[in-house]
């Protein structure tokens, strides 16, 4: 192995690790006992088996991989192993992302604080420390606001309170969450601490941004579609149907607050809404997107920013645009039952995932499983991931998609079978922002 041409890859998918392979690169992967695989093991040129979240696993073990076989750069684009990754920038060097940058990213408390002192029009926060604290932030900052966790993922534990009535039930889940896991898959983030935060009005979108030497490229600007109370995802579609001057400001909204965060490069997914004060961002990930967003903008804007993110720091990356081109549209539906119903079977994703139009179909229900209230992304049954002449036409295919091909049988408690469908969001022409 040629060190120089080596990468530390802290966590990864199957795919990931082949598209590391396609650049010509040697893969040294860090992978959690929970998330091998046998391709995995065949594709990478070292792999080494440690619970990559726990620094003092992972210290030991890169400097022992520094000496033998060597690597020149260490990336994670999932969310777990994001600050080890950047842990062993620092140690060695490396240049990237370090730790102090990724942790801001990470502690949306922490973020928070760093943007108070930066930015006039900052969202007001406060840690939450006890019962009392729900009543005084409301008394302060008004109502609505929203609760969740520092550091988590897929919308887990967040609650929005209309007023006091509202703090009893929240201190409850709060207490019932904190301590536990958050990914009801593979357990890797751990819920500790929750903050309250104003809350910001208007339309949801996100931003997927890729950063080179300061340089900040906003790729796309997708449309986000969650539910008001519990905001699990039920839909994404690029490009966004707003106007030109909307999306400037988006562009100047993002690109700013990734220069107030300090980053300097790689992949960034920000989200935002809209309102009556202009872009605002909710939260921010030096890293992709999640649920299939990756597909959609490869799809309209011919970028892949999972092969971005591996190649730019060996200097491999393409020069992109300052205003990527869209063709066509793209968009990811939700798969969504009634609470209660158990999964019966599930047919014809092979089929769907073979059609010309379709992206990607991701069912993670499985037959005799329950389906559960949708509180957050792990409560939905699956995803399809479609394209279509513009993004309207591709929500109403992945919408038509779920039930016509992609069949997640239902059976209720009175034994009467019926059909999953795609989560229902508005597909009209033009979203107001």
């Amino acid at each position: 192995m040629n060190p120089e041409r080596s990468l530390l890859l802290v966590g990864a998918t199957d795919e990931t690790v082949a598209k590391a392979k396609r650049l010509g690169l040697h893969v040294v992967l860090l992978q959690h006992p929970t998330k091998t695989s046998a391709e995995q093991q065949r594709l990478a040129d070292h792999v080494e088996v440690v619970d990559y979240t726990r620094w003092e696993l992972v210290e030991p073990l890169v400097k022992r991989l520094w000496d033998r076989p060597g690597f020149a750069a260490a990336v994670s684009i999932t969310e777990p192993g994001l600050e080890n990754a950047a842990r062993v920038n620092d140690l060695f060097a490396l240049g990237g992302t370090g730790y102090e940058v990724t942790r801001r990213f990470r502690d949306k408390a922490l973020m928070r604080a760093h943007l108070a002192g930066l930015d006039a029009d900052a969202v007001r926060a406060r840690l939450l420390r006890g019962r009392e604290d729900l009543d005084a932030f409301g008394e302060t900052c008004g109502y609505p606001f929203i609760v969740k966790p520092t550091d988590a993922t897929a919308g887990i534990g967040v609650y929005r309170l209309d007023g006091p009535a509202d703090a009893d039930r929240v201190w409850a889940g709060v207490r019932r969450l904190s301590g536990t896991r958050t990914d009801r898959v593979s357990t890797l983030l751990l819920l500790q601490d929750f903050l309250m935060e104003e809350y910001l009005e208007g339309p949801e979108y996100s931003v997927e941004s890729f950063s080179c030497a300061g340089r900040h490229v906003v790729i796309a600007v997708t449309e986000k579609f969650t539910d008001r109370t519990h905001f699990a995802e039920l839909a994404h579609a690029v490009p966004a149907r707003i106007d030109t001057a909307v999306e400037e400001e988006v562009r100047a909204a993002v690109t700013g607050f990734l220069d107030r965060l300090g980053v300097r490069d790689g992949v960034c997914h920000t989200e935002i809404r809209i309102g009556a004060r202009g872009p605002r961002v909710i939260e921010s990930h030096n890293r992709i997107a999640g649920d299939a967003i990756t597909d959609l903008v490869h799809s309209v804007y011919g970028i892949d920013t999972v092969t971005l993110a591996l190649a730019a720091p060996f200097g491999l990356a393409e020069r992109l645009p300052d205003r990527p081109e869209a063709h066509g549209g793209a968009a990811v539906r939700s798969v969504v039952g009634r609470p209660g119903d158990v999964v019966d079977s599930i047919d014809g994703a092979a089929e769907a995932q073979a059609l010309a139009d379709v992206l990607a179909v991701r069912i993670s229900a499985e037959p005799g499983e329950t389906v559960r209230p949708l509180r957050d992304n792990w409560d939905r049954l699956g995803l399809v991931a479609v394209t279509g002449e513009d993004t309207t036409a591709a929500l109403r295919r992945g919408a038509a998609l779920v039930g016509d091909v992609v069949k997640v049988r239902l059976r209720s408690s009175e034994g009467r079978l019926g059909l999953a469908q795609a989560a229902p969001v508005s597909d009209g022409a033009v979203r107001q922002a």
